[in-house]
């Protein structure tokens, strides 16, 4: 035998003769089940450049596969079990790529891109190759199908063709495959196509880059990039672009690149000669490990709340709590302090734990303002410990925050005898002396508290005297609390009108001497002050304004209008006094006052008009007299004339519109039907208006009142007015009601 088969080695066979020597090469194909028993084998004695089997190979009725070589070969199992194969296409050169998905096999050769139906066994379509100077075996044609009917191809510098594989109609038949391909979009790259995927309704593209060296001038080639593009009629997007590191990509050629996917699981295999890279689409967790590696921690917080039901590998509060360390190592301590609201929330242990770590660095003050003061509740150490830091060097913060915490977050006696030794050494402090007066009150012990608010002289003393009920111990010193404390009957008074009624007679004489500025209000807004008696004090005083409102309260109108113009010489305070009145003696007196001073009646020119008839003042004007701006005066009362002139025939043209739009409304009610049945009655004989018996010849009478009555039972109407009316309405004075209806039978 001069043959010898040695076996396989990278899918070949080596045929060698007794001296060694390599005579022949096979390659061969095997396909087997992974988890069966399923196997073939066979041997080819020409070069196979690809194999794809039928997507669903795992059925019976599905054991297909077809391989790529010089000539596209499919295998098929018969019913016997043997495996028999059909020529689909030669003489093209070698067939370098082949993707089957469903009934349609499509592969690409030297001359172009042809697609299969394996129902009709019809080849349905042939793409063309375009750009022919480009070696096919160095830049082969990448294929991959979107879905069942759409095919995407890449070749060279483009994704040259996006096809979708339809349906012909009956009529178009005739000797015609029955589906057909139409071109969706086609558009050039920047770069040659090693392979593509399709990602929901965009694409990604391992793309073969060559660059030119600043330096030396000459094309490199540059590392691979798996880029993702959005697809355009003539162009497309680019959406994001990554370069890969692979071993060797330095001496890489194009055709050295594959891009593979797994489309259930959304993973991407990148081969090179030397390394596959999985790629896999980011999720948020990916996204989240981003922003934190560049340092982006509020954002990394933000994303992980939008997205809190699909993040697996981060949690927030750990998120949380890197972004604060970060903070406070940046120096950042107020907001830090403010973001532990947020992301501690009520986890009381950690809240503890931030504390001690900003007290560590000195910076107690600036968490102070956010620690929970409800839910949760810290331990009594912790607001303790920032009392104390407080105490040592801020007197105003350490009031603050006596009076915003709550009494029992803290041990009071603790922090009153820190107060206490603090006052040793400055015994006149009112910040520490009100606030251990506050620190009493929490602690139930009111003698000390009034003892201090009384030394303080502080107004708080009559909060805590009504609150608590200590009017029992300030019996011997009211002269002293009304001493530091003179608004005390003034804010009663704005509180409730009616309370403190009989002080009222007092607070006059307190105005007058001390407050006169809030007298007027309160003569205003009393109605228990006696009023002779506030008029008495006022006069006395000479308090013009206040007497005048006095005046004009107890009737006396003409009296204040005098003190008016002779003590205030003010006309526009006396028009509008006039005004208020709305008395025409007191136009009267005004006129009969302002008669003999120009400026008085200049003054009553521009504000008579809209009261006061201006022909009474003008008549009485005396000739000769001179009298400032009588012109614009005069043309103001024209043009307030012709304002009431249009403003009532306005006022007038409204009303007739509304009562004819009201007749109208009126005559369509009383236009319509009214209801005459067996259960009405005459208003006269009270018996039904209508017989019994319908054959009965009647006549009846209704009114627009709805009275209804018999027509021999109304009276005969008069010589004078043949009208009729209603006998019942006119009898209780409601006018009139002319009758409506007449039947008759």
């Amino acid at each position: 035998m001069d043959f010898l088969a040695l076996g396989t080695h990278y899918g070949k066979v080596y045929l060698l003769d007794v001296q060694g020597n390599i005579t022949q090469k096979f390659d061969v194909v095997q396909v087997f089940g992974l988890y069966s028993g399923e196997e073939f084998h066979e041997t080819f004695d020409c070069p196979i450049k690809i194999i794809a089997v039928h997507p669903h190979f795992v059925r019976s009725s599905c054991k297909q596969f077809v391989t790529g070589g010089k000539k596209l070969l499919l295998f098929e199992r018969s019913w016997m079990n043997r495996w028999k194969s059909v020529v689909l296409h030669e003489g093209e050169g070698n067939i370098r790529s082949v993707k089957w998905r469903g009934h349609l096999i499509a592969w690409a050769n030297n001359m172009g891109v042809k697609i299969f139906d394996i129902i009709s066994k019809q080849r349905i379509t042939n793409v063309p190759r375009d750009d022919i100077s480009l070696r096919p075996d160095m830049y082969p044609c990448s294929l991959c199908w979107k879905d069942n009917v759409t095919l995407i191809i890449g070749w060279g510098t483009s994704v040259k063709v996006i096809c979708s594989v339809k349906e012909r109609h009956a009529s178009e038949m005739r000797d015609l495959p029955s589906r057909y391909v139409e071109i969706v979009s086609q558009f050039e790259t920047e770069f040659y196509v090693s392979g593509l995927a399709p990602l929901c309704d965009q694409l990604v593209v391992l793309s073969y880059v060559k660059e030119i060296s600043e330096k030396t001038e000459r094309e490199y080639c540059a590392r691979p990039r798996l880029d993702i593009i959005q697809p355009l009629s003539e162009t497309c997007e680019e959406i994001s672009s990554d370069a890969l590191t692979v071993r060797g990509f330095q001496e890489n050629e194009c055709r050295d690149y594959h891009l593979e996917y797994s489309e259930g699981e959304s993973l991407f295999y990148i081969v090179s000669p030397r390394d596959v890279v999985v790629a896999k689409e980011r999720d948020q967790d990916d996204h989240i490990d981003w922003l934190l590696e560049k340092k982006k921690y509020e954002e990394a917080l933000m994303a992980a709340e939008i997205s809190q039901k699909n993040i697996k590998r981060h949690k927030i509060l750990d998120i949380g709590l890197a972004y604060i360390n970060h903070l406070v190592e940046r120096g950042d301590y107020d907001i830090a302090a403010r973001k532990c609201q947020k992301i501690l929330g009520k986890n009381a242990a950690l809240w503890e734990y931030e504390v001690y770590k900003f007290k560590e660095i000195g910076q107690l003050k600036a968490i102070s303002p956010y620690l929970p003061r409800g839910d949760p509740v810290l331990k009594p150490l912790i607001y303790e410990m920032i009392l104390h830091e407080f105490l040592e060097s801020d007197y105003e913060g350490f009031a603050t925050l006596i009076r915003e915490w709550p009494g029992d977050l803290y041990n009071n006696s603790v922090i009153v005898q820190a107060v206490r030794d603090h006052l040793k050494k400055d015994s006149q402090n009112k910040t520490l002396l009100k606030t251990l007066a506050e620190l009493y009150t929490y602690d139930k012990n009111y003698g000390n508290a009034l003892e201090i608010y009384l030394t303080l002289r502080h107004k708080d003393v009559f909060q805590l005297i009504h609150k608590h009920n200590l009017f029992s111990s300030i019996k011997d010193k009211i002269v002293l609390l009304m001493d530091f404390d003179s608004e005390y009957l003034h804010k009663l008074f704005k509180r409730d009108h009616h309370k403190g009624q009989r002080y009222h007679e007092k607070q006059i004489s307190l105005y007058a001497e001390y407050d006169r500025p809030n007298l007027l209000p309160f003569l205003r807004d009393s109605t228990h002050c006696p009023l002779e008696k506030a008029l008495e004090i006022c006069q006395q005083r000479n308090f013009v304004e206040e007497t005048v409102y006095l005046l004009s309260r107890m009737g006396n109108s003409r009296s204040a209008l005098k003190m008016i113009m002779e003590e205030l010489h003010d006309v526009d305070k006396a028009i509008e006094f006039a005004k208020e009145q709305d008395d025409g003696e007191l136009w009267e007196d005004l006129i009969l006052y302002s008669i003999d001073k120009p400026p008085f009646i200049t003054g009553l020119l521009n504000n008579i008009g809209t009261h006061v008839d201006p022909i009474l003042l003008i008549h009485r004007i005396k000739e000769g007299m001179e009298i400032p701006n009588l012109r614009d005066s005069l043309v103001k009362i024209l043009q307030d004339y012709n304002l009431q002139i249009l403003l009532r025939e306005g006022c007038k043209k409204i009303l007739v519109a509304d009562s004819l739009s009201l007749l109208k409304k009126m005559h369509r009610t009383q236009m319509k039907g009214v209801l005459v049945d067996e259960e009405n009655i005459c208003e006269s004989c009270l018996s039904p208006v209508l017989p019994s018996d319908a054959a009965k010849p009647f006549s009846v009478v209704v009114f627009h009142c709805r009275h209804m009555f018999h027509k021999e039972c109304l009276p005969m109407p008069s010589m004078n007015s043949a009208a009729q009316f209603c006998n019942i309405c006119s009898a209780k004075n409601r006018g009139p009601g002319s009758a409506i209806l007449e039947m008759k039978k």
